[in-house]
């Protein structure tokens, strides 16, 4: 019989997210993924309550969100708040009894105790973070953070990573036993309303305060271009982190649907990161064609390599200059567009709803081994 045809749910999923970035992104193309296979993905949400159109879109999609209140491990005060997070998270699962807990955030597992099964997805960590991004010792904000994210991962039954770099980066970092499994990342397309302009601009998005996203490369970049550079995202964080923008033109946080209108235009796609793990945007603008200019990462180079011009972060001379020769040429950036789209089809909702059911069937086979991956996968 399959999952279609049960009368009830093939599986029920307790699933943590935040709405501050990809990680909702991602726990909603998720949830909407598995959905067709027959699996019930309840969404628990920590840190800043979702906005109206990120409820909107996931009540469109009939999937639950409980928005907890809690608080985020890396905007929590003191561990005790990360403890507490995960201990009600806990009770949580203990109430709605699913088959299968998955933590977007791997902290809470550190004094949680789970009534099933537990998968935790790699997406970032503050230890990682701070190698690429600062360098040198851990101050002691995130010292303790680190310590209930290593405390998290060896609790978990399983853990995933979004890309091979960042899976061995976080096994060696926390010297686990054994590499978490890759599953990439998948993105729905989105469509938006192009914007009125026809000019051809460069264009980033993401979180613009967090220096791993190394905005003020792009920003700087800006000034040395013949073509406007936009940026989408907020300059602020709920960390209290800060970042103006003195050349390129700040958009603010747009809802999923503006950011696609945007990249239905075909700008050229920039992304300096010092630190990403994945990079949702990336895909969004190679899904719509977009030319790309990416960080030499090792990340970036193992999704995007052979489809995207790269530079060094910090060169921002040799981003403007790697910006002007795409909006010089037409012809380049068009084919250069079309290759990254290409690519991008590798990095569907499909293959990555697989990745984790294929997960999920390998801790409880007897529940979910009657679940078509076949179709999953497309």
């Amino acid at each position: 019989m399959s999952a279609r045809q049960q009368t009830g749910p093939a599986l029920r999923v307790l699933m943590t997210a935040d709405a501050v970035g990809g990680v909702w992104q991602y726990a909603l193309d998720a949830a909407e993924g598995m959905r067709s296979h027959g699996v019930e993905t309840i969404l628990a949400v920590l840190g800043p309550s979702p906005s109206k159109d990120q409820l909107d879109r996931a009540r469109t999609n009939g999937i639950e969100v409980i928005d907890t209140g809690l608080p985020l491990d890396w905007t929590a005060g003191q561990a005790g708040e990360v403890a507490a997070a995960g201990q009600a998270i806990a009770q949580l699962a203990a109430e709605i009894r699913p088959d299968i807990v998955h933590l977007n955030s791997p902290a809470l597992l550190a004094d949680g105790s789970f009534p099933c099964p537990v998968v935790a997805m790699c997406h970032s960590c503050v230890a990682t973070w701070w190698e690429s991004v600062r360098g040198g010792p851990l101050p002691e904000a995130f010292a303790w953070r680190t310590e209930l994210i290593r405390k998290g991962y060896r609790a978990a039954d399983m853990l995933l990573a979004p890309t091979a770099a960042f899976a061995h980066a976080t096994a060696r970092f926390y010297d686990l036993a054994d590499v978490p499994t890759v599953v990439r990342n998948g993105r729905r397309p989105v469509r938006g309303e192009a914007p009125r302009t026809r000019e051809l601009f460069a264009f980033t998005a993401g979180r613009l305060w967090d220096d791993g996203k190394n905005f003020a490369a792009f920003d700087r970049a800006a000034s040395r271009l013949s073509i406007p550079a936009l940026a989408a995202g907020p300059l602020g964080g709920p960390n209290g982190a800060q970042i103006a923008a003195h050349h390129a033109t700040a958009l603010g946080r747009l809802s999923d649907q503006e950011v696609a209108g945007y990249l239905s235009a075909q700008p050229i796609f920039v992304s300096a990161a010092k630190y990403e793990p994945f990079g949702l945007a990336v895909l969004e603008a190679a899904q719509a064609g977009c030319a790309l200019v990416l960080s030499d990462i090792p990340t970036l180079r193992e999704l995007w390599d052979g489809a995207a011009l790269y530079v060094t972060p910090d060169d921002d001379g040799a981003l403007a200059r790697s910006i002007g020769r795409l909006s010089a040429d037409e012809t380049m950036r068009r084919a250069m567009g079309e290759t990254a789209r290409e690519r991008a089809g590798a990095y569907s909702v499909g293959a990555m709803s697989a990745g984790i059911l294929s997960a999920y069937r390998s801790l409880l086979p007897s529940k979910v081994g009657f679940i078509s991956l076949k179709g999953a996968a497309a």
